[in-house]
């Protein structure tokens, strides 16, 4: 599903424009954005969580020529499915 089809499923199901639905995702997306940079996590009940977690320092492989060499420590994001997201998967 790409932002288009998403924007058009929210405006039919709220009964809303597809501009009032833009506006709401892109709301909602800056939302989480702004959350996460701070550090903080986004729990949505029965959807899931978003949190921040640390990837440590590690050593890996040059692919081409096999060298060994340092990855830098990193931020990453993570969601865990809640459970009604998991029980409608199945």
């Amino acid at each position: 599903m790409t932002k288009a089809d998403l924007i058009s499923k929210m405006a039919d199901e709220a009964g809303i424009t597809k501009a009032a639905a833009e506006k709401a995702l892109n709301s909602f997306v800056t939302a989480v954005a702004d959350s996460l940079a701070k550090g903080d996590k986004v729990t949505l009940v029965g959807f899931g969580t978003f949190s921040v977690a640390e990837r440590a320092q590690r050593e890996g492989r040059n692919p081409r020529t096999g060298e060994t060499i340092t990855i830098a420590a990193s931020k990453t994001i993570k969601f865990k499915a809640g459970s009604k997201l998991k029980d409608a998967l199945q």
